[in-house]
């Protein structure tokens, strides 16, 4: 009887044996990567269809799941926030798999962003945000990062002084209205100025986010029309082996050569990046204009940046150069010829309508002009992130010193105009609190300390100055099933000082020089003494509601604050390169702005649209008005430069912005964009109601635009070429009839339309590395045309024009080549 019983267990563990064998299960690996760029994805989401097992990526992209041995027709599903998902086949055969996912059209629900307390998603965010990707960054020939950003962001545009100079305007406002971010850092050099652009290396901008509203409520002050984020780029991967990036361009226009190199390495804990960048370009052409003088440039970039990580988080130290010589355009020409003429004497002695004239030699030269400005802006900076318990804490500690040099005298070219030395010293803490009853808080205090020095220099439009700068803030998020409610409280404090600023005329040079009254006791006050405190509070509640996974609305409503500028509040004198004599007010409040955003962001298979309706209300607002004489004419100096004096009202700003986008999905790799925009701008001083151009409507507010493109993107079945992009442009810009007339600030502009055409592919040059080529040609049929956002516009001396144009043209046809290789 035992005999038995034991062979029957024996032939029991034996069936059970072989089940479990049968049912044992496998382990599969692999990696996702981006389709086009061929690097890797991380936190990509892999699961198993119809079961629950699932494992989140690597930041390298790289994964490993179980899966069942006698698994029959399996799939796993594939998903990354920004991608389309994919299906894979799984082979019980094949133990390693690679996945390639392609770029969403619709990525505007589903971005993830950080302009905000956390990452969030774009469709769950309240606040207006839009995030422009690698990919399109890298498919875009533009002069600057500014420029790609207004090609990618309805709202965003640009006042340009030339192809290299854009100071970003978000909806209708811009330069100390909208505040620059480079890694979290804000980007502080003499913003207020018009004739140059922002401190950074295009070809190291690896994303960007623009907050389109006020956003004092986690920066501050200067954030009051919203915020430019640039990200820096690092390593995509952490395999112990040096990579490197290559970038090399030619833009035909004006001859713009440019090449950058990267070299990354990364391990488990360690990263090390460093980054290196020069651009070179003659003038910019135009049918009109020929070469246009004085609008070349020379610039170069460096940096460098050490990251630590662990579980816990990481710390990361960064340093950065940029150097850039840049022409100073003023306009003056040949009245008969119209040909462009430059400066040679100084004074009573320089007759503007009587130059001699630039040579061809000197117009088509990469020679920049002894007129020029030099700018030099340096950072050394640390962002640090450490989860503590369930909560997490960023902390950040900056120092950058921007040097600005503009060489406006032609007798004396090694005398500097302006001569100011800009140091900056930023800090922050902010503290994520664990979630408690599905809300989220956040505690943060940031700001800064400036100190400006005006140095061996001839004209003086700002004083020597200390400026201290505080705010701290509590931010809260509640989420609930559908619902998202978020909303805050900050409040500022500003400090200015400064002690009396004497200059008196040199002797020997005749120009005029910065002195102390002991040295010369009847020396000019030109900036008296000061002491000034502005503070604010600001505000900020809204609400998303998803309809369903498809539809989502939103609503926000936020108040801003910004304490005067020191041009604004103690300007008095020339700024040589923006041939401007400002004039200050000492007696002005802060800035306060009151906006509502109600918005929708809708996502189906075939097709993504967005809508965002807002109004803005502002407080005190600043703006440029031109000081007349006692005749009423303009007062002008010997060169032409012109006075304005800063004045205080309301403002009104509101509009519409949306964006449609078309991608069946039956139809792989095609997508029909379009954006759309359009803002008013009045300002409400009581003298001025019902004026129109003659005072009610505001300066500087870009006309109705609309941007579409058709693309086309193909997968190659080849071993070399692994895919093929096409894409046409139409961009088109309205007639801007409510423009700014009075004392002659603004003239009316023509409507016009641009095309664009490019092509790009990606070569395979062994099996981990490619090359990506782009090619593309803007304004395709060299549409003659001025943007009324261009300052050259207004560069025109005489009543009449010979050739029936005045002021200058925007750049005509330019055909760019750009190549981009990972080794």
């Amino acid at each position: 009887m035992l005999k038995l019983v034991f062979k029957q267990l024996v032939i029991i563990s034996c069936l059970l044996s072989s089940a479990g064998a049968m049912a044992q299960d496998i382990e599969i690996s692999g990696v996702v990567k981006d389709i086009n760029s061929n690097e890797a994805i991380g936190s990509s989401n892999i699961r198993l269809k119809n079961h629950k097992r699932a494992v989140v990526a690597d930041k390298q992209g790289k994964f490993k799941l179980s899966i069942p041995q006698q698994l029959n027709a399996g799939k796993l599903l594939v998903s990354s926030l920004g991608y389309k998902t994919d299906t894979v086949l799984i082979d019980t055969t094949k133990l390693f798999y690679e996945i390639l996912l392609d770029t969403k059209s619709d990525a505007l629900s589903e971005v993830v962003v950080t302009g905000v307390s956390r990452a969030t998603l774009t469709r769950e965010n309240p606040v207006p945000i839009v995030s422009v990707s690698k990919k399109k960054i890298e498919q875009s020939s533009e002069s600057n990062i500014i420029d790609v950003l207004v090609r990618n962001v309805p709202g965003l545009n640009a006042v340009k002084t030339g192809p290299n100079i854009s100071k970003p305007f978000i909806r209708g406002l811009g330069y100390n209205r909208v505040l620059t971010l480079y890694d979290g850092i804000r980007q502080e050099g003499q913003q207020w100025g018009d004739e140059h652009g922002i401190e950074v290396d295009a070809y190291n901008i690896e994303r960007s986010e623009v907050i389109k509203g006020p956003a004092s409520l986690m920066y501050g002050s200067d954030a009051l029309a919203g915020v430019v984020s640039l990200m820096s780029s690092m390593p995509a991967v952490n395999d112990g082996l040096l990579h490197g990036k290559f970038l090399s361009e030619y833009q035909s226009n004006n001859g713009l050569i440019g090449n950058g190199l990267g070299l990354f390495y990364a391990n488990d804990h360690w990263s090390f990046a460093l980054r290196g960048s020069y651009r070179i370009a003659k003038n910019y052409s135009n049918a009109v204009d020929g070469r246009v003088y004085n609008t070349g440039f020379r610039e170069t970039n460096a940096s460098g940046t050490i990251r630590y990580q662990n579980s816990k988080g990481n710390s990361t130290f960064n340093v950065t150069l940029y150097d850039n010589i840049q022409g100073i355009p003023d306009g003056s020409r040949d009245s008969l010829t119209r040909k462009f003429t430059q400066q040679i004497y100084e004074g009573d002695l320089d007759d503007i309508k009587n130059r001699p004239i630039v040579s061809e030699g000197m117009l088509n030269s990469y020679q920049l002009s002894p007129l020029h400005q030099h700018i030099q802006h340096y950072r050394i900076y640390s962002n640090n992130h450490y989860a503590i318990g369930k909560g997490d804490i960023d902390f950040m500690l900056a120092f950058q010193q921007n040097i600005r040099r503009e060489y406006n005298h032609p007798t004396m070219t090694d005398q500097a105009g302006m001569f100011v030395r800009l140091n900056t010293a930023n800090y922050g803490v902010k503290y994520n609190a664990p979630k408690i009853l599905n809300t989220e808080f956040t505690v943060g205090v940031n700001g800064m300390y400036q100190n400006n020095l005006n140095k061996d220099a001839t004209d003086f439009p700002i004083p020597d100055y200390n400026l201290f700068d505080a705010g701290a803030y509590l931010f809260a998020k509640w989420k609930y099933e559908r619902w998202t409610i978020g909303g805050g409280i900050r409040y500022d404090l500003r400090h200015l000082n400064a002690s009396d600023f004497y200059t008196a005329t040199n002797a020997q040079t005749g120009f005029g020089q910065h002195v102390s009254l002991a040295e010369i006791p009847d020396a000019k006050l030109q900036f008296p003494s000061f002491s000034k405190t502005f503070g604010g509070v600001s505000l900020s509640l809204g609400t998303t509601y998803q309809i369903n996974d498809q539809v989502s609305l939103k609503a926000n409503i936020a108040r801003g604050y910004r304490a005067p500028s020191i041009t604004e509040f103690a300007s008095n004198g020339l700024d040589p390169g923006a041939h401007i004599i400002y004039r200050g007010n000492r007696d002005f409040k802060p800035e306060f702005s009151l906006q509502e955003d109600i918005g929708t962001d809708i996502t189906f298979k075939d097709l993504s649209m967005s809508f965002s309706i807002f109004n803005n209300n502002i407080q005190n607002y600043i703006y440029l008005s031109l000081l007349l004489d006692a005749d009423g004419n303009p007062l002008i100096n010997a060169q032409g430069d012109k006075t304005y004096q800063y004045q205080q009202s309301s403002a009104q700003l509101y509009g519409f912005e949306g964006t449609v986008n078309l991608h069946p999905a039956a139809w792989k790799g095609f997508s029909f964009d379009n954006s759309f925009s359009m803002i008013y701008g009045y300002n409400k001083k009581a003298m001025f109601k019902g004026k129109k151009t003659d005072g009610e409507y505001l300066p500087l507010i870009p006309p109705v635009r609309l941007l579409s493109s058709i693309a086309q993107d193909f997968s190659l079945h080849s071993k070399l070429f692994s895919n093929l992009n096409l894409r046409f442009e139409t961009e088109y810009n309205g007639a801007q009839n409510r423009y700014l007339a009075l004392n002659d600030t603004e003239t009316a502009t023509s409507s016009y339309i641009l095309f664009n055409v490019a092509a790009g592919t990606t070569i395979n040059y062994s099996k981990k590395h490619t090359i990506q080529l782009q090619v593309q040609a803007n304004n395709l049929f060299n549409e003659t045309y001025q943007s009324n956002l261009s300052r050259l516009k207004y560069f025109e001396n005489y009543e009449q024009s010979s050739n029936g144009y005045r002021g200058i043209q925007s750049m005509g046809r330019s055909i760019g080549f750009k190549l981009i290789t990972s080794f």
